[in-house]
């Protein structure tokens, strides 16, 4: 079911918005509507499935420990002007 909505905004931003719209070959309306629905459903994002091959990709790059990684900087940093 449509609703009509009344929107207050700065005339620039209309505008900048119609072109992308047009650009885009949407409505304006549908633009709105598609962002204000992606907004409100953040809880959909947690279902997101994660494809085969970016699951077998998981881990292949090791982590680096942080602290390990500043520690060699200072004493590259600290050999090279020493």
């Amino acid at each position: 079911m449509n609703t009509k909505l009344t929107l207050n905004l700065d005339k620039h931003i209309i505008d900048r918005a119609k072109d992308y719209a047009k650009s885009n070959r949407v409505s304006l309306s549908q633009l709105i509507e598609n962002y204000l629905d992606s907004l409100t459903n953040k809880n959909d994002k947690k279902d997101v499935k994660v494809s085969p091959l970016v699951e077998s990709l998981t881990g292949v790059i090791p982590r680096e420990n942080e602290t390990d990684y500043k520690k060699e900087y200072y004493e590259y940093l600290n050999k090279k002007y020493s």
